[in-house]
């Protein structure tokens, strides 16, 4: 049992304290001291018999966070009160309206967007959606509920180690599928950051701990080399009077994995591991000349790639990010990326949307970037009536794209997503233009509704009055404002469809003689691959669904009632040819808390072997599913259905064959595939389900579908390969 030292811990919290005192004193008012203190004494009480999963005092989270939101995202007085009683409604027995007595309306509100929904959800919807939803909806109040909710996520992530398993996979599922595209959209770039490695790191440990041993092996070599690259840069901006600070950052782990898989290349062979950040104190006049000066001083020592240059000075991105990017190429012939920015970019750059009131005196245009898209934000969240997984899906979709920009026959320039088409820009001008869109022109030219959208392009819309959205749009457009209205306008068409169907239906029931009640309409959607019993009505009163073939159904059902009844008969028959088809000397997978044998399946997606990390998932219809941690789809379902994660880890690996897939990238000879066969079939004795080559140029590609027992066997397989003379590369990818 820990032995808790009562007085370390009492000064461990005071020290906490004083610190966020010390970090706040710069912009308190008079009065705001006191209002903290009673915050905190307020919290200290409310959470003073609770522990973390750690075991240290549950007050140091609501303190860390505090701390956060002063030092690392630059929030006042209202978000250190917030950020201290965050948790106590929805932990402890205080209610809103104890803090709205207390400290006013706005922390009571901030604090009411952060509490989580309790209760029973509807079948098939997810509770963290919901909780989203409402987190979400508060944005349109006030920004502030979002960037203490990522304060409070980044400090959970930093402190995930002492959480069980499944509970830190759900945790970083949830943070890398919502909140770190949230910070990069509010322009948190080192939080979002923070956010990705740390999910990395209990996603795919392995290969986080491996990057991070490699960074740091590099150092000595990394820093020498920044040292030689801006000697001559520093040297000649000292010259010209430039007041300024240089700093060489390596990449983030996540950026760096994220290019590894992208570009399918070893660590050594990411060539633009850190960037240079040149950042200038230069008046606010004075901003876009001076970048542009220092990046014809750097120019003028290393040649720039003419395709690498990104101005976000001229054009800041939305989220009001702004700077200027080249990448030139260094002496000893490597490229090297050089940011430019100032003071005032350096900052906003870093702590995002809370940053523009540090400068709101001296608001320029800019600005309006991230304020138009908090605005469209408003707009989206009060008319959109989705379910809360749709809804949260519609609103991430445009949480990571970059922009495109484009005008109006005016010249008034519009913001999009990339990859943004002509219905994007209809919608983004007004609804009713969107919904009667029947073509744009585009620089003077006539394109289709789904032609996309480029930089510069000046947009006229066309519409007639006969125009309807139809379920096509939803394919190519990528706004949220765009998607939802669609899905509007088709739900209130779908609705007097069904309508219609709904009647056809009653009135051929009638008259084939059976009776109109939920079980038989459940049996026709299901008969019909109907998704939802709107769809299956819809379906008919659109003359999709032919109302004669309700006869064949009426057929199917009897014929079922006779199977079933001979099925159960036999059942004990049946379960023994299950048996023998299994087999009795499978892999033993250790299923839930308690680490019991249920039954499952193994998920398509990802198809995991023995030895793979791996959790379980319950599916409303197919039992467990079990999903490899790192599938494409694990995010996703975490994320939405966390409580429906269950742990689930490999107990022996025998010699049952799981189905995995390598591909091999090689130099093309005389014999390659027979050397690589003949490791795989004689050597290893493993059975191969196929193998395709492609050889182009003297390179020779392969895939190859094989039966392995486990991550050991595979691993052996892979290195064995690797050694065949020719072969460059063996990977693994998911078979389907």
């Amino acid at each position: 049992m820990m032995t808790i030292d009562e007085e370390v811990e009492k000064k461990e919290i005071l020290n906490k304290y004083r610190k966020l005192l010390r970090h706040s004193k710069p912009f308190l008012q008079a009065g705001d001291a006191k209002l903290i203190k009673r915050a905190f004494s307020m919290s200290l009480d409310a959470h003073r018999e609770m522990r973390r999963k750690s075991g240290e005092p549950y007050i140091l989270h609501p303190l860390a966070v505090a701390q956060i939101c002063v030092e690392e995202i630059g929030l006042g007085t209202t978000s250190i009160i917030a950020a201290l009683l965050h948790d106590v409604v929805e932990d402890t027995e205080m209610e809103i309206e104890d803090v709205k007595r207390v400290f006013g309306e706005k922390v009571a509100r901030i604090i009411d967007g952060l509490t989580k929904i309790s209760g029973v959800f509807d079948y098939g919807s997810s509770q963290q959606a919901e909780n989203f939803r409402k987190m979400l909806l508060t944005l349109s109040q006030d920004v502030r509920v979002i960037l203490i909710k990522l304060a409070d996520r980044l400090h959970n992530m930093r402190t995930l180690e002492s959480m069980p398993r499944n509970k830190q996979l759900k945790v970083a599922s949830e943070t890398i599928y919502l909140y770190a595209p949230l910070a990069h959209r509010l322009g948190l770039y080192a939080i979002k950051s923070e956010l990705e490695d740390l999910n990395l790191k209990y996603t795919e440990s392995d290969i986080y701990e491996e990057i991070s041993n490699k960074i740091n092996d590099t150092k000595t070599s990394r820093d020498r080399f920044i040292r030689r690259f801006i000697a001559p840069i520093q040297s000649e901006l000292k010259d010209q009077g430039f007041d300024f600070v240089i700093k060489g950052r390596p990449k983030s782990i996540f950026s760096i994995w994220n290019k590894m898989k992208k570009q399918e290349i070893p660590f050594e062979q990411v060539y633009d591991l850190f960037a240079i950040r040149i950042i200038l104190n230069s008046d606010p006049e004075n901003e876009k000349a001076d970048s542009w000066k220092v990046y014809s001083i750097v120019t003028d020592f290393y040649k720039p790639n003419p395709d690498r240059l990104r101005d976000w000075i001229s054009t800041p991105k939305s989220n009001g990010y702004e700077s200027l990017h080249t990448t030139v190429m260094s002496a000893s012939g490597q490229w090297v990326e050089v940011q430019i920015r100032t003071k005032r970019m350096d900052d906003i750059a870093e702590k995002g949307y809370a940053a523009h009131w540090k400068y709101k005196d001296n608001a320029s245009a800019q600005e309006s970037g991230l304020e138009q898209w908090i605005s469209k934000v408003r707009d989206l969240l009060e008319q959109n009536n989705s379910p809360a997984i749709e809804f949260v899906d519609d609103f991430r979709s445009n949480l990571f794209n970059e922009e495109v920009f484009v005008f109006t026959p005016k010249g008034d320039l519009r913001i999009l997503p990339n990859g943004s088409t002509a219905l994007d820009f209809a919608f983004d001008i007004h609804t009713e233009v969107g919904a009667r869109c029947l073509g744009a022109k585009v620089n003077s030219k006539l394109v289709p509704i789904n032609h996309t959208l480029h930089n510069g392009d000046q947009v006229e819309i066309l519409t007639s009055n006969k125009q309807r959205p139809n379920e096509d749009w939803l394919q190519f457009v990528k706004t949220s404002k765009a998607r939802s209205k669609i899905k509007d306008a088709i739900k209130e068409d779908r609705k007097l469809w069904a309508a219609e169907g709904k009647e056809i239906i009653k009135r051929k029931l009638k008259q084939i003689k059976m009776e109109l009640n939920s079980e038989t309409v459940e049996q026709l959607r299901a008969f019909f691959d109907a998704k939802t019993l709107l769809d299956f009505y819809s379906e008919v009163g659109k003359g999709k669904i032919d109302p004669r073939d309700i006869k064949k159904f009426k057929q199917a059902r009897e014929i079922s009632r006779k199977i079933s009844e001979e099925r159960i008969s036999d059942a004990k028959t049946f379960q023994k040819e299950i048996s023998k088809i299994k087999g009795g000397n499978q892999d033993i997978l250790f299923i839930g808390e308690d680490m019991d044998r249920v039954d499952y399946k193994l998920a398509k997606c990802c198809n995991p072997i023995p030895g793979d990390d791996v959790f379980g998932f319950i599916t409303v219809n197919e039992g467990i599913k079990i999903h490899r941690t790192s599938c494409p789809n694990a995010a996703e379902l975490m994320s939405h259905y966390g409580y429906r994660v269950v742990k689930a880890k490999w107990a022996s690996q025998k010699s049952s064959a799981f189905l995995a897939g390598l591909k091999i990238i090689g130099t093309d000879r005389v014999g390659l595939i027979n050397d690589v066969t003949r490791i795989i079939s004689d050597e290893l004795k493993v059975n191969m389900r196929s193998i395709t080559v492609d050889t182009d140029t003297g390179i020779f590609d392969g895939s190859i579908s094989l039966y392995v027992n486990d991550t050991i066997h595979l691993d052996l397989l892979i290195k064995k390969l690797e050694k065949v003379p020719g072969v460059v590369k063996v990977s693994r990818y998911d078979t389907v």
